[in-house]
């Protein structure tokens, strides 16, 4: 199974204080104003910027992967770091991105793990990754224009369809909540294995106060493919842990060094 987990942030990524503002439909709302009551019911401006790294715990539960519950573990850091590891029975896996190239470290049927740099679209998927405060919060400092695209119905919620363009090109469809302001879905495209643009849905549930920070607990992905989605159930938060360097280095160095050397 392909996980695409952007962060989360990204991850994946990738989350009520603003409830108190105008009601859904009393009033026409600009984009800006939708933003800014997307930013202020996350926590608010000043709380997401003194964010760092974030590390995410949980578990995947999904019928497509090799075991039906998959522990996973998440790390990011500014402006655009990300560390996911995999583990299931006597297996480990880990994709590693640095800020500007990445890494896979996966079983091969010899037992040994295989170490592979990120194919062409793995690495466009991550350098243009939002970062771990999503697409919405300081979108104009990250070269991005946003545009009000209308309004839809995410599982019976009204909400606001936001585009919002990056300057590598990146294009990303947010869905905020009209009551709530919080964000409800978040889409990326993408390509598949076989070279054709596909777009990876993001649905947000469940989401819960973390040192001041709205998070979702619980993220879908594969929604409405006419399969079961795949659910990112998130256990535990830890904010601005301390995440030194070696996080984000090449996964398996020492182990490519020994298989290079011969040993």
């Amino acid at each position: 199974m392909r996980l695409r987990v952007a962060g989360f942030a990204t991850a994946c990524t990738v989350l009520a204080l603003a409830a108190g503002g105008a009601r859904a439909g009393s009033t026409r709302l600009t984009v800006g104003q939708i933003i800014a009551r997307n930013v202020a019911a996350r926590g608010g401006l000043a709380a997401w910027r003194r964010v760092r790294t974030l590390t995410w715990v949980g578990h995947i539960d999904s019928a497509h992967a090799p075991m039906p519950s998959m522990q996973f573990t998440m790390d990011q850091a500014r402006p655009n770091k990300t560390r996911f590891a995999i583990d299931t029975i006597g297996e480990h896996t880990v994709r590693v991105f640095d800020g500007s190239q990445g890494w896979k470290l996966r079983p091969a049927p010899n037992g040994r793990p295989m170490l592979e740099p990120f194919d062409t679209e793995e690495l466009r998927f991550s350098q243009d990754a939002p970062g771990l405060d999503g697409p919405l919060i300081d979108y104009k400092a990250k070269g991005g224009v946003a545009a009000l695209e209308g309004v839809d119905r995410i599982y019976g919620n009204k909400a606001y369809r936001i585009d919002v363009v990056f300057a590598s090109g990146e294009n990303d469809h947010v869905w905020v909540d009209a009551r709530s302001f919080l964000d409800l879905r978040y889409d990326r495209s993408s390509l598949d294995a076989h070279g054709k643009p596909v777009t990876v849905s993001m649905y947000y549930h469940d989401y819960k106060a973390i040192d001041g920070l709205q998070m979702p607990t619980v993220i879908e992905t594969g929604v409405g493919s006419g399969k079961q989605p795949d659910r990112i159930v998130i256990e535990r938060v830890l904010v601005n842990p301390h995440l030194d360097a070696r996080t984000f280095a090449m996964p398996g160095a020492q182990f490519a060094d020994a298989r290079a050397a011969g040993r």
